[in-house]
């Protein structure tokens, strides 16, 4: 076994930055390993998002519980039930999962060395949430690095140092968390989730149902009575809302806040919500509960506040949580307009400010109704859908940067706020939503960033969304349609989904060659894509072929040293060398090797990864004394130009120790290995899997070396073989 790694090699990381299901390994610089290990926390130091009422009432057995599952097992989750009986929840939310999480955070804060708030309703949102800790603990190297060298340096920090809480919260896979329970042992994980099942293997669950009445009674009165203390009388009538309000806290806090700024008496608020439930009925919902609410309260806000209403339906096909202030600017005549709007949703409960009032949070069950809430009157060309959504959207597009003119001036933190709101918009076209080339252009800005980071696997719902609006407005034969076609189908590749990478690159590449010609090329880049991905899928009957007809067109069209040519001619020797071809593989390694030599120097990623490649196909043709002089030249450079803890310096170095293994010269491979295993350790921690690989090859070696001492033998290599992207810009 070995440390592998098919990135390409110039991005520097460390740790684990986690994308779906797949773990990516990435290497820092010396100094930021240091700074993660030697940097404190300061006091009370975190970020934990502020609450829409302020008020939290009750719930006493399960803090209690909370601790003793936390301090107990390590982690908890909050869930909610699929259904509470005669209540119809359906895991829409409301029920203060999110409120009892953040209070459990406030009431423990000082025992924990850093509470941090993460979103997690996706791997992304995941990563982004951890990056944060990044930009508060060591501001100024955060501003320079990418969102994935972030997150690894919070990793990376948080196994440095124990006694921090991590509230993940609005949990949609419990399985996005596997990694980072997996890695991260020193401190308490807490989770928030609508889902109540998937946990078992990841933490023990708590299931919270509603409010007991008199607590619910004791929440509504809380904040309708802000100023004084209820009168026996208000009281009973606040327990006839709250049992009507089927004791839903997220509908008893702007209920509460309603009656509160509008002076309304409770019993004549509950008589104007009509018939809210009864024993009886299935059939109301959170949902409508929340809609009939929200009615009164819209009601009121747009006699206050018209633009506060426009805001507020703007913000419904955002993501729920930091919404910059700077977003919604433009919908707003001037700051103090803006201001006063957000001011007037806030005092009903209708959203919550960050610490430093520059974003905004909605609740989740909030933005559901205000995008499919059932109208009290038919529908006209006046609801939410039409005005909310379309300024939504030009928010959003006003806001995006300038593209980058290089990695190092990409606006990082600027797109890393900007991203969970594109992807919102993106995840929630209504069907009768028109297509536009704005939105489209959009959704591309955004994946092609993803893409400059490497972060493939996370571009396929952009990627879809961009397709089908450039489908809808242009057709699906327009030459910008294809290059979205071919981009969706390398999203896919990247994830590992050749069951949907291949039909659509198939079909993309019949339309390319009939429309755009053989040579064209985005004929090529697809047709290399598609061989590529017949290789993933060990169809090298078809993949060797297509890379053969790919290279000869490359060759004419781009010539013989373009990064387009090489690479396909590396991917062919790939695919060769995978059929026992060496006598042809390991020519086109040497072209290559020889080619991005001239091209691009010696110490060129593209050049590391071929010399690699090289050195293994050396191996596996039984030319060990070739393979091993190749590796000794090319580690020396790693380690100069990369960093000892490079990626490819790792793999450079274990790969060498293999072949000093396989000719008996065990101690240099146990020399090597040992400083291979060191390296990970400082840089991975004791649990990564690259450390785990690492320290089971010393393992071999060592007991290799005791076999030859006892009069027998033992040895072993596997070679590392990056195959290299060949995807549309």
């Amino acid at each position: 076994m070995e440390v592998t790694g098919d990135r390409p090699i110039g991005a520097e990381s460390i740790g684990v930055a986690v994308s779906g299901d797949n773990a990516r390994i990435v290497v820092l610089p010396a100094e930021a390993v240091h700074w993660a290990h030697t940097v404190q926390a300061p006091q009370g130091g975190g970020f934990l998002p502020a609450s829409a009422s302020g008020v939290f009432v009750g719930r006493e057995r399960e803090l209690t519980g909370l601790r003793e599952m936390l301090t107990g097992e390590g982690s908890a989750a909050v869930v909610q039930p699929a259904q509470v009986r005669a209540r119809a929840i359906h895991g829409l939310g409301g029920v203060g999962k999110s409120a009892l999480a953040l209070h459990y955070a406030d009431r423990y804060r000082n025992d924990y060395t850093l509470v941090w708030w993460v979103t997690a309703e996706s791997p992304a949102a995941i990563m982004n949430g951890l990056a944060g800790i990044t930009a508060q603990l060591c501001p100024e190297w955060a501003q320079a690095a990418g969102p994935d060298e972030r997150a690894a340096w919070a990793i990376t920090w948080l196994q440095a140092h124990p006694g921090w809480l991590l509230i993940f919260d609005n949990v949609e896979n419990p399985a996005d968390l596997r990694p980072y329970l997996g890695t991260l042992n020193t401190g308490h994980h807490l989770a928030t989730s609508r889902k109540a099942t998937g946990w078992h293997k990841l933490a023990p669950a708590m299931t919270l149902g509603l409010l007991p009445l008199d607590q619910a009674t004791d929440l509504l009165c809380a904040i309708t009575f802000q100023d004084s203390t209820p009168t026996d009388e208000q009281r009973e009538a606040a327990q006839r809302l709250a049992a009507a309000l089927g004791c839903l806290p997220l509908a008893l806090e702007q209920a509460g806040a309603y009656a509160y700024r509008t002076g309304t008496d409770l019993d004549t608020y509950r008589r104007s919500l009509g018939r809210v439930l009864d024993e009886d009925d299935d059939v109301d919902t959170p949902e409508r509960t929340i809609a009939r609410i929200w009615d009164h309260t819209l009601a009121a806000i747009s006699t206050r506040k018209p633009l506060a209403v426009t805001l507020l339906q703007t913000m419904a096909w955002l993501a729920a949580d930091d919404i910059p202030r700077t977003l919604l600017a433009p919908l707003a005549p001037d700051s103090i307009a803006l201001s006063n709007a957000l001011g007037e949703l806030r005092a009903y409960n209708m959203i919550a400010f960050t610490d430093d009032r520059q974003g905004i949070s909605v609740h989740r069950l909030v933005q559901t109704v205000l995008r499919n809430r059932i109208p009290v009157e038919p529908p006209t060309d006046t609801q939410p859908h039409a005005t909310g959504r379309a300024e939504a959207e030009r928010a959003v597009r006003e806001a995006l940067p300038a593209p980058a003119k290089d990695a190092q001036s990409e606006p990082t933190a600027l797109w890393d706020r900007l991203l969970p709101h594109v992807l919102a918009l993106a995840e929630s076209t209504p069907p009768q939503h028109p297509a536009t080339v704005e939105a489209a252009d959009t959704y591309y800005q955004a994946a092609q960033y993803l893409h400059r980071q490497g972060l493939d696997a996370q571009t396929i719902t952009l990627r879809i969304a961009t397709l089908i609006q450039c489908e809808q407005v242009l057709g699906n034969t327009h030459p910008h349609a294809l290059l979205h076609r071919q981009n969706l189908a390398t999203a896919y590749q990247a994830t590992g989904d050749l069951d949907r990478a291949i039909p659509l690159l198939e079909a993309t590449l019949t339309q390319c060659k009939r429309l755009l010609g053989d040579t064209h090329r985005h004929t090529l880049i697809n047709s290399g894509n598609l061989a590529s991905a017949y290789r993933m899928a060990g169809d090298l009957g078809r993949a060797i072929p297509l890379f053969e007809i790919t290279l000869t067109h490359c060759k004419q069209v781009f010539g013989e040293a373009h990064s387009h040519t090489l690479t396909i001619c590396n991917n062919l020797a790939s695919a060769c060398q995978a059929t026992g071809d060496l006598d042809r593989a390991i020519p086109l390694l040497e072209t290559t090797l020889a080619q991005r030599e001239r091209t691009v120097g010696d110490n060129h990623p593209d050049t590391l990864i071929s010399r690699n490649n090289l050195a293994g196909a050396y191996y596996t043709a039984g030319d060990l004394g070739k393979a091993i002089r190749l590796l000794e030249a090319t580690l020396p450079q790693c380690e100069k130009v990369l960093g000892e803890t490079h990626t490819h310096t790792l793999i450079n170095r274990n790969n060498l120790a293999g072949l000093y293994q396989a000719t008996g010269d065990l101690d240099r491979a146990i020399c090597l290995l040992e400083t291979t295993l060191t390296r990970c350790e400082e840089v991975l921690g004791d649990t990564h899997p690259n450390t785990l690989i690492s320290r089971e090859n010393l393992a071999d070696a060592r007991q290799a070396l005791e076999a030859v001492q006892h009069g027998s033998t033992a040895t072993s290599m596997t070679n590392a073989e990056p195959q290299e992207p060949f995807t549309a810009g």
